[in-house]
């Protein structure tokens, strides 16, 4: 019994203390900066849930996991699986908090007809007293993605946006402001060939043809304002695809049919649920792990350790002797992939239309003089997954290669491979937008490769890192054959790189032996 008021005193009132602090200055600050003085425009889904589940890492790092060491773990796996449930445990009820936060703080204004809302002060919700739908002059976008592991679904997506007039008349306008948009979405699996997607794409647009053709669109008890989302930008697509109207910095409406005082649903209870069943599950895990009552006499001295863990936590991104290229390209990647998310183009994946203008490889411009995409294109990435991968297998065929190569010629090896896995790209692709470092980083797989079955590193070394490096390969290209991967690239990277390595390999050899000396 005092064993468990040691902890609930020295673990789980503070971590109590974190996640109640966590969850009120985030949802302040959201409400302050980006609801009520509208400071600048972020993506919805980065404030929603990627700001939520990523930022709880800070104080979990810094107040909870030196209080964690005093536990008695059986090894460190479970003390970090344990860091990470209160992770989850503080972003669930932080998200939910989100969602509640702006639906219950967003304003109803009733106005009489449309035009009425530039006078009334900005808003989220809209009672329409008086209005025209116009279905006729409807603006579409037929588009799809990919979601689930391993990209398993493919996801049919057709938007129609439809002018909200005052009275019929106005059909003869040349300009319309206000649209009401309506999504119609549809899932099936990613594995299917495109032939079938194509078949299944048609037979899913004409079923949403019938169904918005019997839709009566004026039955609605509220508008509501789209935020600044993904489908925010595809209606916006969607209307300039209308012919009818000229634009003129259009306002996206979504119908409700529901009450305004229901808005909310069941968010709140959500909220609670969500946080009592969190901290009950931490409270009840904690009850079997047992105190290490040596280490509550220093704990101070924990504190005092803090700096020089944080700086073994942010190692890999430090340039240093014999492992300097790798930390900077990482950086790079990082940084660009950074100024993407602010730039509010995404975060879980980016469009094709944005990464071209990033510099994405595409054979049509490449052919057309834009040569510098073949390289650009490998800073680039589709979205978190895509970039967290790529950067793991950077780190770790870096830590092996950098040193024996040296910083120019790793340079020289990552840049060649990359540029030679673009060129592969564009020969394979007649017009497909490839981006990744994933060409030049299996190009840095084949060199090293290469240099294990030659034997330029000791024996020890190179068998368990030829399988897995053979591995690594391996079910990557397996992925790729599921489709969304650009295959030709990894495979134009790995045989350069390969080619390269056989080449440099009996050098690489000598230079070690004569290191060894």
């Amino acid at each position: 019994m005092k064993d468990l008021s040691e902890k609930i005193k020295l673990i789980y009132l503070p971590f109590l203390v974190i996640i109640i602090s966590f969850i009120s200055i985030y949802t302040f600050l959201h409400w302050l900066l980006f609801i009520k003085l509208d400071f600048f425009s972020v993506k919805e889904i980065f404030l929603k849930f990627w700001l939520p589940f990523g930022l709880p890492c800070i104080p979990v790092y810094f107040f909870l996991r030196p209080r964690l060491k005093l536990l008695k773990f059986k090894d460190d796996n479970k003390s970090f699986g344990f860091q990470c449930l209160a992770v989850i445990i503080i972003a669930i009820p932080t998200m939910i908090a989100q969602e509640y936060l702006i639906t219950a703080t967003g304003k109803l204004t009733s106005i009489k007809t449309i035009s009425e809302i530039r006078k009334h002060e900005k808003t989220k919700y809209y009672a329409l007293q008086k209005f025209y739908i116009d279905k006729k002059n409807i603006g579409v976008l037929n588009t799809s993605d990919v979601s689930g592991k391993n990209n398993e679904h493919f996801n049919m997506l057709i938007y129609v946006t439809m002018p909200i007039l005052e009275k019929a008349k106005d059909t003869s306008l040349n300009e319309c402001k206000y649209w009401l948009g309506k999504k119609y979405s549809e899932q099936i699996s990613n594995h299917l060939s495109n032939s079938e997607k194509q078949i299944r794409f048609k037979e899913f647009a004409s079923t949403t043809e019938q169904e918005f053709k019997h839709a009566d669109f004026s039955q609605f008890n509220y508008l509501e304002l789209v935020g600044n989302t993904e489908d925010h930008d595809n209606f916006n697509e969607a209307i300039e695809k209308n012919i009818q109207y000229n634009l003129n910095k259009p306002v996206l409406l979504e119908a409700h049919n529901e009450s305004f005082e229901n808005r909310n649903g069941k968010k709140l209870q959500w909220f609670i649920g969500a946080l009592g069943i969190g901290l009950l599950i931490w409270l009840i895990i904690l009850t079997f792990i047992k105190l290490k009552p040596e280490k509550i006499r220093n704990l101070e001295a924990q504190k005092q350790l803090k700096k020089t863990n944080l700086k073994e936590t942010f190692d890999f991104l430090i340039p240093r002797e014999g492992f300097y290229i790798t930390p900077i390209l990482i950086n790079l990647n990082l940084i660009i992939f950074i100024l993407m998310v602010f730039s509010g183009l995404g975060f879980v994946s980016f469009k094709g239309n944005d990464l071209l203008e990033w510099g994405a490889n595409f054979k049509p411009l490449v052919a057309n003089g834009q040569y510098w995409r073949l390289l650009t294109s490998t800073f680039l990435h589709g979205g978190i997954m895509h970039l967290v991968s790529n950067m793991v297998g950077l780190y770790i065929v870096g830590l092996f290669l950098e040193p024996i190569l040296g910083k120019t010629k790793y340079l020289i090896s990552y840049l060649l491979t990359g540029i030679i896995a673009s060129l592969a790209s564009i020969w394979w692709h007649e017009a497909t937008v490839s981006i990744g470092a994933s060409g030049a980083i299996f190009g840095l797989y084949g060199f090293f490769i290469a240099s294990l079955l030659l034997k330029v590193f000791p024996p020890q070394l190179s068998k368990g890192f030829l399988s897995f490096s053979l591995i690594f390969v391996g079910y990557n290209l397996i992925m790729g054959l599921m489709g969304g991967i650009d295959n030709a690239a990894h495979i134009g990277g790995l045989l350069s790189g390969f080619i390269m390595g056989c080449i440099m390999s009996s050098q690489l050899r000598e230079q070690i032996e004569l290191g060894n000396e």
